[in-house]
């Protein structure tokens, strides 16, 4: 029996938890066109090799498109040739498209939700012309996970991002396949593979809690090692009886 390279159980282990979510959730149907949104970054790289692998040679069978959305008022500098040559390796078709925000028009919001909803938008905007039917997303574990733990802290809400959303508005379903996949097995896997680091200068990343709420995560699988699958576990076990019936008054 030959032996396993590390880069071996890398890849199984990542594509077990990969394929297990999208059965778990059902995330992908026969005959699904499936848009990819590729930012650059190493999660979205990865997602769609291991998307592509997946539609070369397990059922259900689907199509994949991905995309690339240019923010005009963010100093964000992808190299388009690069993730079109990574694209066409995997025999993945590559649209680039434009969007941007006018932070001015809505103080209402952070520029962090303007940005992330404009690119939603424009990513709708390409799925539909191109026929597809769903958007995956390079969220993993971790990033639900810290979701949770913002929304818990800054909103008083245990909401997080689901696998799977159907946004019947637009007609389309947002899909998340890297949701059971944990970060740290994404860096190895971008190391392994040398994914090349996109340029990020953005103005509000400052703004942002998420680098926080990353070491929050950190802290508490310290304290507890399987605290992840404890916080997942959380979301789906509700215990009513336990907690304050709703109430018209705030604190």
């Amino acid at each position: 029996m030959a032996t396993l390279t590390t880069e071996d159980k890398l890849l199984r282990r990542i594509r077990q938890r990969l394929a297990k979510g999208m059965v778990q959730y059902g995330l992908i149907d026969d005959g699904d066109k499936v848009l990819v949104a590729l930012s650059g970054g190493k999660d979205s790289m990865a997602l769609l090799e291991l998307l592509a692998h997946r539609a070369r040679i397990f059922k259900p069978r689907f199509s994949l498109l991905a995309a690339h959305v240019s923010m005009s008022n963010i100093p964000y500098q992808a190299d388009l040739d690069y993730l079109r040559d990574f694209c066409a390796e995997l025999g993945v078709p590559f649209i680039h498209a434009r969007s941007g925000f006018d932070p001015s028009t809505d103080t209402r919001k952070s520029p962090c939700f303007l940005c992330s909803w404009n690119r939603r938008k424009a990513l709708f905007t390409v799925a539909k012309e191109h026929g597809c039917n769903k958007i995956a997303l390079g969220h993993h574990m971790d990033d639900i996970l810290q979701t949770l733990l913002m929304n818990i802290t800054f909103q008083g809400a245990f909401a997080a991002m689901p696998p799977k959303l159907a946004m019947r508005k637009f007609d389309m379903t947002i899909i998340r396949p890297l949701c059971l996949v944990h970060e740290s097995d994404l860096e190895e896997l971008a190391a392994l593979r040398g994914y090349r680091k996109q340029m990020k200068n953005c103005p509000y990343e400052t703004q942002s809690n998420r680098a926080q709420m990353k070491e929050v995560l950190r802290r508490l699988e310290t304290l507890n090692p399987e605290a992840r699958y404890s916080l997942w576990g959380s979301m789906t076990n509700i215990q009513e009886e336990s907690l304050p019936s709703k109430s018209n008054h705030t604190l």
